[in-house]
């Protein structure tokens, strides 16, 4: 059973843990110093926050496959659409290595679909290089908007090969 996922970018992550325990009425499933993660299953949702993104608010939304034959459906719905749609193999984000396809909507705003295969002990890896930043994804970050000069997510400017470190 597939997962909703949803990222913010936060400038407090101590206030912002905080509040959204209160929330959830749970702690989070994964804290570090940058990042938590709350898995819920009532709502089914993977709640993320992180001081990683350039202004706080919605990073991307997202779904959580359980299983491969399911990302690879998420997949086939989104290329059988003929939506842009950039992939990753074992990429490391978010403190876990995971399998990924990103796309974006009509609202410029990034969709993630993702298999995770298990933990990795850094939030993200370096980019293999610029380009591969400005034409879509990376180890950590969304795919840019068409036409896009400027990341809007976890990465550092497209300018350097260097991902949320």
């Amino acid at each position: 059973m597939k997962r909703f996922h949803v990222h913010v970018g936060v400038s407090d992550l101590r206030a912002s843990i905080g509040f959204y325990t209160a929330l959830f009425g749970t702690d989070p499933s994964v804290a570090k110093d940058d990042y938590a993660k709350w898995m819920l299953d009532d709502p089914r949702v993977n709640f993320a926050i992180s001081t990683r993104s350039k202004k706080p608010g919605l990073n991307h939304l997202g779904i959580q496959a359980e299983s491969n034959e399911e990302l690879a459906q998420l997949h086939a719905r989104v290329t059988d659409a003929q939506l842009p749609v950039a992939s990753q193999d074992n990429a490391n984000c978010c403190y876990a290595r995971s399998d990924k396809h990103w796309t974006i909507d009509p609202a410029n705003i990034a969709w993630e679909s993702f298999h995770t295969l298990n933990e990795a002990s850094a939030f993200g890896e370096a980019l293999p290089s610029t380009t591969e930043l400005k034409r879509a994804a990376s180890a950590c970050c969304i795919p840019l908007a068409p036409n896009s000069n400027e990341a809007n997510s976890c990465c550092v400017p497209a300018e350097t090969t260097s991902c949320c470190k």
